[in-house]
């Protein structure tokens, strides 16, 4: 994952970089704006690096990469799905989704900046941001699935319409970004995967335990009559991986860890590029 601004790898280059060296995936985050008044402190970054503010669109970028790669996976990390109108979304996605034949993740998130989220929905109060995104997820289902669909709910409105694409699986599928205990378990309740940070991931005293935070997702998972493996599991990695981390991930079920470029401030092409040279024997340690 890199922060996708502009003055970095721009994504075609990087998604072919990736696929070359045997990266299983690539993903973007996603911030439309950053407003100045920075009422919202970042729950764990001040002063807020520069690559927040410089983020290029994820799904534009994401097409790019997947114009020139064919294995590639592509997805979100994340995106902030109330900041969109919910019909032209679900076109956006489904439509990444057909031209990539499939290869595209939707993961998702609520927010943590709320002037951010009050200048595109002045409407919907940011501490109901973990309900309404329950709401708009099931409008995207029911708006990517039959030829003729409606959505009526409190946030999220369509009238019954064609509304095409269709994702080609039927469904795009949809990680939630969520760690704390109400996102954990909105994603054990309704996600497809679910793609935690790993520092944030502890046991029941509060310490620093993936494995343990795992386990407690599962049984939450198991609270919602929900198996194990119905939902992936993806860890975001913002530190860098050593094969003794990857082998107590693996252990503990993770299928997919995502690993940031070690900045979220501005870096350029040339940064990326000797991040993946250190990252790539790795993968081709562990691919397949």
């Amino acid at each position: 994952m890199t922060m996708n601004s502009a003055s970095g790898l721009r994504p075609d280059r990087l998604g072919r970089e990736l696929e070359d060296r045997g990266f299983e995936s690539m993903w973007v985050p996603e911030h439309t704006h950053i407003p100045t008044s920075r009422e919202s402190p970042h729950p764990s970054i001040n002063p807020l690096p520069e690559g927040y503010k410089h983020m290029m669109n994820p799904f534009v970028s994401l097409a790019a990469a997947g114009a020139v790669t064919e294995r590639l996976v592509l997805g979100t990390a994340v995106s902030l799905i109330l900041q969109h109108d919910v019909i032209d979304l679900a076109k956006e996605t489904a439509t990444l989704d057909v031209l990539t034949e499939g290869r595209f993740i939707l993961g998702v998130g609520c927010g943590w900046n709320a002037e951010e989220l009050r200048d595109h929905r002045p409407e919907l109060p940011f501490r109901q941001r973990y309900r309404a995104m329950r709401e708009r997820v099931a409008a995207l289902r029911a708006l990517w699935s039959d030829s003729e669909t409606g959505f009526e709910g409190e946030w999220d409105r369509c009238s019954p319409s064609w509304v095409f694409p269709k994702p080609t699986g039927g469904s795009v599928p949809i990680a939630l970004g969520n760690w704390g205990p109400l996102g954990m378990a909105h994603a054990a309740e309704y996600a497809d995967h679910w793609m935690p940070i790993d520092q944030y991931l502890t046991d029941q005293d509060g310490n620093h335990d993936v494995p343990a935070g795992i386990e407690h997702f599962r049984n939450l998972m198991a609270e919602n009559d929900r198996e194990p493996g119905e939902v992936e599991i993806s860890l975001l990695l913002f530190s860098r991986p050593t094969p003794s981390r990857l082998d107590r991930y693996a252990a503990a079920g993770i299928e997919r860890v995502v690993v940031s470029v070690p900045s979220a401030d501005l870096v350029d092409a040339d940064f990326v590029l000797r991040d993946l040279d250190t990252i790539t024997p790795l993968v081709e340690q562990y691919k397949g």
